[in-house]
Parts: C-alpha cells; structure tokens; sequence
C-alpha cells in the first residue's frame, strides 16, 4: 500500500485531502451530501460511502483521518456527524486489508495550521493556501482547507 494519507473534514459539505508522507498535496477538494428533492433520509449516507469508495480506488492510503468533533451547535448537525462517522467506520472496517483510521481534535488542527486552537475558518484556508497554493491551487471552501490540514496534523504526530 502507498504511503499516503487521505483527511476528511465530515459534514455535509465534507472536504477530502490526499497527502504524501512529505505533507505534498495530492489532490484535494469537497463533497455535498445535502439531501436532494425526493432523497429519502439515508441517501445522504449512501452517496458518502460511494465517493469515500471511489477516493480509496484512485488513492490507496496507508492511513485515514478525520476531524473528531465532540460538540456540535445543533442536533441536526450532530446527527449528520454522526452517521457520517459510522458510515466511514464500517466502509474502512469492512475493507480487505483494513485501513487504519484515527480522529484528531478540532483544537489540535487548527493550533497545528495557525498557531491557535481557535482559529477562525477565513485563518484556515489562508494557510492551506499558504503552504499548497504553488502551482495556482487555492481554494475557497473551509472544509477543503481542514480536511488538507487533518490530513497534516496526522503525519506530524506520527513523525
């Protein structure tokens, strides 16, 4: 398997990361799991694990991992975490061989990308632009930035 790592930032505009083991950005860019007009409620889940399936085929990882939230503002958004999280845990456990999965804390990212555990979202995608815009990349979506900068974190703690 390759020495990649692949980032998520769950919710229902999910952003994804892939980094090489030098932090190298691989590619990267969002998902939106909004219910479209006659989905029933699983769909949402459904199309997840549909995308997460088609990243692991174009990327075969060494690792996963994703922004762990433990509070969210609202009920609905805990809900949608949460079957986010379980759809990805039974997609990477039912997988031959497996592949690792790790949660890292929204504080540890954000302190890892600016310095502070409470940085702001226009913070969080000024460094990711920051560090991956060579080559024109940048991006205006909050959860593309989180999930390059999950993607970071994770192979500055095993490192």
């Amino acid at each position: 398997m390759n020495k990649i790592i692949i980032g998520l930032d769950l919710g229902t505009k999910t952003g994804w990361a892939v980094l090489d083991m030098d932090g190298n950005r691989l590619a990267s860019g969002h998902w939106n799991f909004q219910p479209k007009r006659f989905e029933g409620g699983g769909m949402r889940y459904i199309r997840f694990r549909a995308a997460i399936e088609s990243l692991l085929k174009e990327w075969p990882c060494s690792s996963l991992a994703f922004e762990a939230i433990h509070r969210h503002r609202g009920v609905a958004a805990a809900h949608v975490y949460g079957g986010l999280l379980a759809t990805l845990q039974a997609t990477l456990e039912g997988r031959d061989p497996k592949i690792p999965y790790t949660g890292i804390g929204v504080g540890t990212i954000k302190k890892f990308a600016t310095g502070k555990g409470n940085a702001k979202k226009n913070a969080m995608i000024a460094t990711a632009v920051e560090r991956w815009g060579t080559g024109g990349w940048k991006t205006k979506s909050d959860d593309e930035a989180d999930a390059l900068w999950v993607a970071a974190t994770f192979i500055n703690q095993i490192s």
